[in-house]
């Protein structure tokens, strides 16, 4: 298992749950109570909390702020053809924050989970850029 986690807050973890596995090709590790999940793809484990009042990452900080979805810290996940991905994945209904930018070693865009966390797709355009 990876050492490493990202923690998205979600509004819905089952609506997340879906759209990681049916839409980016993650794996549901488990997925144990409703407002706790944990997917894996590759070396990333992505571990989603919705905000509540309980125990666990979606809890209230002490002034009673629950955690929110969105922002602009992401993870990115390394594609072969973007053009493709980008189509299929609109064609899905998924939102974009961006058109498809050409960058320093590659070409990205920011996509959005159901609850408007931002996820890269990056096609890497020189040798020196894969992740």
């Amino acid at each position: 298992m990876p050492s490493i986690s990202v923690r998205y807050i979600v509004h819905d973890v089952d609506q997340a749950i879906a759209f990681y596995v049916d839409r980016l090709g993650f794996r549901l590790v488990m997925h144990p109570a409703p407002a706790f999940a944990m997917l894996s793809h590759g070396e990333l484990r992505l571990v989603l909390s919705a905000p509540s009042g309980g125990p666990g990452g979606g809890a209230a900080m002490p002034d009673g702020t629950l955690p929110q979805p969105g922002g602009w810290n992401r993870f990115s996940l390394e594609v072969d053809d973007l053009d493709a991905r980008v189509e299929r994945l609109r064609e899905q209904g998924v939102g974009m924050r961006n058109e498809i930018v050409d960058g320093v070693g590659g070409r990205q865009i920011l996509i959005e989970d159901p609850s408007g966390n931002p996820i890269e797709l990056f096609e890497p355009t020189i040798p020196e850029a894969r992740l």
